[in-house]
């Protein structure tokens, strides 16, 4: 039989398919073979009843996360707020490149848009992201909600961001049912504290929603300097005119992406942070990389 994982806890995996959840245990040799079963794989089971299955194989992912551990995501909402803590276009951009990499689609979620904010900056954020492509739902929107959970169907959806920008209280409004605890902001540090638990699937508009958030801190372990202009959609579709077909739009000539960071055509603080982010990246200590 196949299904996908939706819940793994106390070494069971609870695994849904064709319209029923069955309990398995994995095999042994998954550890053997350093193999662990994340919630959104797909896999191969056996099972004569619904509580004493065995999982068999875990079928090629697409993707994987490490927090929250879930594979095979289509979708990430960022939920990024707009005051206490103030909006931060690294921060965002840290979060899009990452998810980026991993082949999942980002979402910009705006919170605390209720909260004092000027207009100007609230459209200037929301111009920057929805030029590049990316789809932006702004919290106090009288139909946010109902934009959200329209995105949902046939997806698996993972929601990250800082802490303290409201996930927790974001989860909670999708699904009651949960009764997430929420952090209140530490006045000390400007951020929240982390109330994640073990990780679930639930059912959503018909689509499946990790009922955990996931990172509040991005770091590019993995990724390269060739690799990083690859995670600017904005880069990629300028780089084709640049001089050098491996350009890293820095001080190369004829560079079309810095062309058009100086027509205004791509924004000042996604090249700014581009080159931190590569500063970054070089002074990494060197690793070892795996194929993707």
């Amino acid at each position: 039989m196949k299904g996908q994982i939706q819940k793994a806890l106390s070494g069971f995996y609870y695994i849904y398919s064709e319209g029923k959840i069955y309990q398995t245990r994995a095999r042994g040799n998954f550890r053997n073979r350093k193999i662990t079963p994340l919630v959104g794989d797909y896999a191969v089971f056996e099972s004569e009843n619904l509580t004493e299955g065995y999982l068999l194989e875990i079928l090629p992912r697409k993707n994987k996360l490490l927090r929250p551990p879930v594979a095979n995501v289509d979708q990430g909402i960022i939920v990024i707020s707009l005051v206490e803590p103030q909006f931060s276009y690294f921060l965002l951009d840290r979060f899009l490149v990452s998810i980026e990499y991993e082949d999942i689609e980002p979402i910009i979620y705006l919170s605390k848009a209720d909260l004092q904010i000027e207009n100007k900056l609230l459209n200037e954020i929301i111009s920057t992201y929805q030029k590049i492509g990316y789809t932006v739902i702004v919290s106090n929107e009288e139909e946010a909600m109902e934009k959200l959970i329209g995105l949902f169907p046939d997806r698996l959806t993972v929601f990250t961001g800082q802490s303290g920008t409201g996930k927790s209280t974001l989860l909670n409004r999708l699904m009651p049912q949960l009764e997430l605890e929420t952090a209140e902001i530490s006045d000390a540090l400007g951020r929240g504290r982390h109330t994640t638990r073990h990780v679930e699937l639930l059912s959503i508009a018909d689509g499946l929603v990790a009922d955990t958030p996931g990172f509040s801190a991005i770091n590019f372990f993995d990724i390269t300097e060739r690799e990083l202009a690859k995670q600017f959609p904005e880069f990629v579709q300028a780089s084709p005119h640049c001089r050098f077909r491996e350009c890293l739009h820095l001080n190369e000539p004829d560079c079309e992406v810095k062309r058009q960071v100086e027509t205004g055509d791509i924004a000042k603080s996604r090249y700014e942070n581009y080159v931190r982010f590569l500063e970054e990246i070089k002074k990494r200590k060197p690793i070892y990389k795996k194929k993707r």
